[in-house]
């Protein structure tokens, strides 16, 4: 067996975890999350909302069944460091086409394993979200110290520029029945098939698109995409999905896109103590009554400080556990969002019939 080199986790208020290092020997810093999901690895590293984050796996064998070519949700890793428990160099899936250590070095990224990954969740859980530093190639105070203060705060940090495409581009085909004019806050692939899958011709845009070029488009609906980040922080995003809204056409948000949406209508957003990050998070729909189970992925919500007085926006979805608005709308337009990930890949498909809501929309928009 050969010999592993040493890696340690240092987080913002002292605490150190020591284990060995995985994926590229280098030094990382971020904030640290957890993810509860027990499946699905390789969609969340390269989901763009996790940007500028060290991602904590509760599931504690992470690896076994190697990379899959065809379940990126973006084009690279976008994690900023991995802590896992037990991490596997080896994998029995036949279809995968290399292992996630070759995968993380290929992406330059960071990790530690052999982590009691139950003690430093329960310890995130009850001290909340902090910046933290892994590193497997200088281990002293002085070295992890320097990361840890050049790291930013995420509160106030704007992300969506470093994950959104510079140049648009379309998927589908062109002479689909919906036009959807999707913008890029860091959109994941699997929101762009199920928008295909429905017949939609997708042109993705970057995030400062003006309004002109979005109308040139002449789209059917609007798709605000998921992304990294403080959503307060983008003032020019908040005004252009303001001047979208006033288009009278469907609009459905997700995510980040949601929270961009309450802002533009007049709500707040906060960070969380600790976010939601997982595929098995309990949402209730106020308008069916129904359950559903959800993946999520964010740090931040729409706080529901001023929402009593905003007369034009219902709150559709809360999450069981906390009771965060996890879902609005604007009253009397196609307008509509949710916190969490309908097309959930990995994860349940509860709620992709919000997909089907959204086409709904489109397809009575254009019998007006």
């Amino acid at each position: 067996m050969n010999e592993r080199t040493p890696a340690v986790l240092k987080l913002e208020d002292g605490s150190c975890f020591h284990g060995y290092a995985i994926g590229k020997i280098g030094t990382t810093t971020g904030e640290i999350a957890f993810n509860t999901g027990m499946t699905g690895y390789q969609e969340v590293f390269t989901d763009p909302s996790y940007y500028g984050q060290l991602l904590i796996m509760n599931s504690p064998h992470i690896g076994n069944y190697g990379i899959h070519p065809d379940e990126n949700e973006s084009d690279s890793i976008k994690i900023s460091g991995l802590i896992v428990k037990k991490f596997s160099d080896c994998f029995s899936r036949v279809s995968a086409s290399s292992s996630l250590q070759s995968f993380l070095e290929l992406n330059n990224t960071v990790g530690i394993s052999d982590i009691d990954t139950r003690a430093l969740v329960r310890h995130i859980r009850n001290k909340g979200a902090m910046n933290a530093v892994i590193s497997s190639e200088n281990l002293s105070e002085n070295h992890l110290n320097e990361f840890l203060e050049r790291t930013p705060s995420m509160a106030g940090l704007e992300l969506s520029s470093k994950v959104s495409t510079k140049t648009a581009f379309e998927r589908g085909q062109e002479n689909a029945k919906f036009r959807v004019a999707l913008l890029d806050f860091g959109v994941k692939n699997n929101i762009i098939k199920c928008l295909t899958e429905r017949d939609c011709f997708v042109k993705v845009f970057p995030l400062d698109t003006s309004i002109e070029e979005l109308i040139a488009f002449n789209p059917d609906g609007y798709m605000l995409s998921n992304g990294p980040g403080d959503p307060s922080a983008m003032p020019f995003s908040i005004n252009l999905v303001k001047e979208i809204v006033k288009t009278e056409k469907p609009v459905f948000g997700i995510c980040l896109g949601h929270q961009i949406l309450g802002l533009s209508q007049g709500l707040r957003t906060e960070k969380m103590f600790n976010g939601h990050r997982g595929i098995n998070h309990p949402i209730k729909n106020l308008k069916t009554g129904k359950g559903e189970v959800t993946s999520q992925n964010h740090g931040f919500v729409i706080s529901k400080n001023g929402l009593e007085e905003n007369t034009s926006i219902a709150v559709t979805h809360i999450h069981l556990n906390d009771d965060t608005i996890a879902g609005i709308e604007i009253i009397n337009k196609p307008v509509f969002s949710v916190q969490y990930h309908p097309e959930a890949s990995a994860g349940p498909h509860d709620s992709r019939y919000l997909f089907d809501q959204f086409i709904t929309n489109m397809n009575n928009n254009k019998d007006i």
